[in-house]
């Protein structure tokens, strides 16, 4: 099983006195399940409820009875006797039940001291488009995303390199080593089947059979959210055709070669940006905080996992050849697979993605994202070259309030003083190797 780093705000959860019961957000296959079957190694007693395999444990909600009596229920439904000590209660696959759902405020507001109540629904979407009202102020949520590198690092044995990355100290002995498996990580994704395959047999071609289980199964999903056929076919559409688009700012009209109009194309990308398979990230247009997105402008396509990109997309083997994989696919499985080590930064459902393009017209100044930090928006840019190809860095800076910009590349850490290129002021560009992408809020706490 692959340790996750997420299992640390699961402790941090459970460590709360009446903790409110928690929702775990996710795509399908991101390892939700396999994720509560270890956290349940710390509780005396583990209930395990899957309402879409057996459908007959929904009948358990739909009884009106105090939560004690409920709790004795499922103890007998799941066959097992209730020891002295910590009970965890995971209900999976709750958009199958509305009551189930509802039933959680009250698990809350019975407040029973050792009763630990974690809920889990890869298509909730199909409740929250019916309007079903969620305990608000009862739930915590949590997002559970694909595997990112210190994952994979651990998934594949390499414990003691791990450990350097978390430190940020990987000698330049080990650079090179370290970025080829970043370009392993980045070929065959996150994904907890693949990584958990490819640790066992470390055979790419072996991997294909789970991409394209993974994609079918996103594919048999659609009806269950799509609300008429019309938006079933675009949305069938785009997961057809559109993961080639990866990285890429679009227009939703036409979109993809289709003949399909924005209304219906923008329906249909937000249906699945709701099923966490997609994002669609969109522009800023000021250096100062508070972020404002530009929802006007053309927003840019990300997708869930870099492996299930190659694979639909058929690049695989151009991804496998590169030597750096900003040459690969015109830089667009590095921003992509960049974008998926920023997203997990943290695990707030909420979070997301932006990048930084110019208010002027005239200008085609972008910056590939910007990040929120200590009040500051920090630009980065994915780009190898000359400090003075990073011209749209260099625009970005100039209206900064702050001396920071971060560049990623495969080559070595490094920190550079810089002048933009109109000579109007100096900053500090840190240059950050692939892999030390996912430390990055560790870094600018030392020079912020």
């Amino acid at each position: 099983m692959i340790k996750r780093n997420v299992l640390k705000d699961l402790e941090y959860w459970a460590s709360k006195q009446n903790p409110k019961p928690l929702m775990l957000r996710g795509s399908r296959q991101v390892g939700k399940t396999t994720l509560i079957d270890i956290f349940s190694q710390g509780f005396q007693n583990y209930l395990y409820l899957n309402l879409e395999k057996s459908p007959s444990a929904i009948v358990l909600f739909e009884k009106e009875q105090e939560i004690d009596a409920l709790l004795a229920d499922i103890f007998l439904f799941c066959n097992k006797e209730r020891k002295p000590g910590k009970i965890l209660l995971f209900i999976d696959e709750i958009q199958n039940s509305e009551t189930a759902i509802l039933k959680l405020r009250y698990f809350y507001e019975a407040k029973l001291p050792d009763l630990y109540v974690i809920a889990a629904g890869s298509l909730l979407e199909t409740v929250l488009n019916k309007q079903v009202s969620f305990p608000v102020g009862r739930l915590e949520y949590l997002a559970i995303r694909p595997c990112v590198f210190n994952e994979f690092l651990l998934a594949i044995g390499e414990k003691q390199l791990e450990k350097a990355l978390q430190n940020y100290s990987i000698p330049e002995a080990l650079h090179q080593k370290t970025i080829n498996l970043f370009n392993t990580y980045t070929l065959i994704g996150g994904m907890p089947e693949v990584v958990s395959n490819y640790s066992k047999n470390r055979d790419y071609l072996k991997l294909n059979s789970i991409y394209e289980s993974l994609l079918i199964s996103f594919q048999d999903d659609v009806e269950k959210y799509a609300r008429n056929s019309t938006m079933s076919n675009v949305i069938r559409y785009v997961l057809q055709y559109a993961w080639k688009f990866v990285a890429e700012r679009i227009v939703l009209g036409g979109f993809a070669g289709s003949a399909y109009k924005a209304r219906e194309m923008g329906e249909a990308l937000r249906t699945l940006e709701k099923t966490f398979i997609l994002e669609l990230s969109y522009p800023i247009t000021s250096t100062f905080a508070p972020i404002h997105k530009e929802l006007k402008r053309s927003p840019k396509l990300l997708w869930l996992d870099t492996g299930l990109v190659n694979y639909a997309a058929g690049m695989q083997k151009e991804v496998f050849g590169a030597m750096d994989i900003l040459d690969a696919w015109r830089g667009k499985i590095a921003e992509q697979i960049v974008a998926q080590e920023i997203l997990a930064l943290n695990n707030k459902v909420s979070n997301n993605r932006t990048f930084w393009v110019s208010s002027k017209k005239s200008s085609e100044a972008e910056v590939d994202f910007v990040l929120s930090f200590n009040g500051k928006i920090i630009p980065i840019e994915v780009k190898s070259g000359h400090n003075a190809k990073l011209r749209s860095l260099h625009t970005f800076m100039e209206m900064a309030t702050h001396d920071i910009a971060v560049r990623v590349w495969s080559e070595p850490f490094s920190i550079n003083e810089v002048k933009t290129i109109g000579g109007k002021k100096r900053f500090k560009l840190i240059n950050l190797p692939f892999y030390y992408v996912g430390q990055l809020e560790k870094i600018l706490n030392e020079y912020i």
